[in-house]
């Protein structure tokens, strides 16, 4: 009897698989779609690059300051620097009018044409 526990033993042992290796993590770059040289920027330089805005909203500490033109919406939220400072965009949003996504390049080059 304790010959089959032994070979049953054994035999599952056998059948174990080897542990699995984790897979390699791979570092992630943004795509251009997310890259933003807005980054950083306070309200006025941003006025001066686009216009006036067509929505400006505090929002707490933020500020949400909104760039529509030619099939392009940007938001651009800017809050105040770890010590309080002066409020840089820290986040930009792009999309259509409809609500869609739209690559960023493209709604800058259309915001910035004349």
């Amino acid at each position: 009897m304790r010959r089959i526990a032994l070979a049953t033993i054994l035999f599952l042992a056998g059948c174990a698989t080897a542990p699995q290796k984790p897979a390699p993590v791979t570092p992630v770059t943004p795509s251009p779609q997310s890259r933003s040289d807005l980054l950083g920027l306070t309200s006025g330089e941003l006025v001066q690059r686009f216009g006036n805005p067509a929505l400006q909203i505090r929002e707490g500490a933020g500020l949400k300051l909104q760039f529509r033109r030619r099939g392009c919406v940007l938001d651009a939220y800017l809050y105040p620097g770890a010590s309080g400072g002066v409020e840089r965009v820290s986040h930009v949003d792009t999309r259509y009018p409809t609500g869609a996504d739209m690559n960023q390049q493209s709604c800058l080059a259309a915001l910035q044409s004349p």
